[in-house]
């Protein structure tokens, strides 16, 4: 009798849950031409981003940063046919949040001077929005791999669940799981690497 090859290539039953999803200029494109479900995936796809701009760089109250998300949003929407390059997407929303976060706090600090974005914006918030702008690539780099690879790197990494609970959920033994995160993350770094 041969033992089960440990490829790392067998999916789970739930991997199907983790399907993959289209691209920013896909989006965009077909955002372009009408198909509501894809203005609310990619309004679904960039919330996060919009607010943590706003809340992690800027340090906005959510009232603000809700006044943000809405005004992004509405001239995305609005200016959307203008962008010259569907796949620059989210650089555009991350010019145009970081610009109405610094009028938001302008608005709201009178006795700021004028054009002093360093100031109203905090020292950090150039560097905020570089591990945002990291993590929005690592989290791109994870949607290009295999449904069983996202499966496994989310539960290890987002969910920090141990090598037992989810040897048990992927129907697994325990000690298969390192070596399958260890491919997995291998594909990651490649994917990661191919689009930066």
């Amino acid at each position: 009798m041969e033992a089960a090859r440990d490829d790392g290539e067998t999916p789970s039953r739930s991997s199907t849950a983790l399907s993959v999803q289209p691209t920013d200029a896909q989006l965009v494109d077909r955002c372009r031409h009408g198909d509501e479900q894809a203005w609310r995936a990619l309004v679904e796809r960039f919330s996060r981003y919009v607010y943590a701009i706003s809340q992690q760089a800027f340090h906005l109250p959510e009232h603000d940063a809700e006044d943000v998300f809405q005004e992004v949003f509405a001239r995305v929407y609005e200016h959307l046919p203008e962008l010259r390059q569907d796949d620059a997407v989210r650089p555009w929303i991350g010019q145009l949040t970081r610009r109405l976060c610094i009028d938001k706090l302008r608005s709201n600090s009178r006795e700021q001077p004028e054009g002093d974005e360093e100031a109203l914006a905090g020292t950090g918030a150039d560097d905020t929005i570089a591990e945002l702008e990291t993590a929005f690539d690592v989290h791109e780099a994870l949607a290009g791999l295999p449904g069983h690879c996202r499966e496994i790197l989310d539960r290890f990494f987002a969910k920090d669940e141990s090598y037992r609970s989810i040897g048990e959920a992927l129907e697994l033994p325990a000690g298969t799981i390192a070596s399958r995160i260890s491919r997995c993350l291998a594909k990651l770094r490649d994917e990661f690497e191919a689009d930066t």
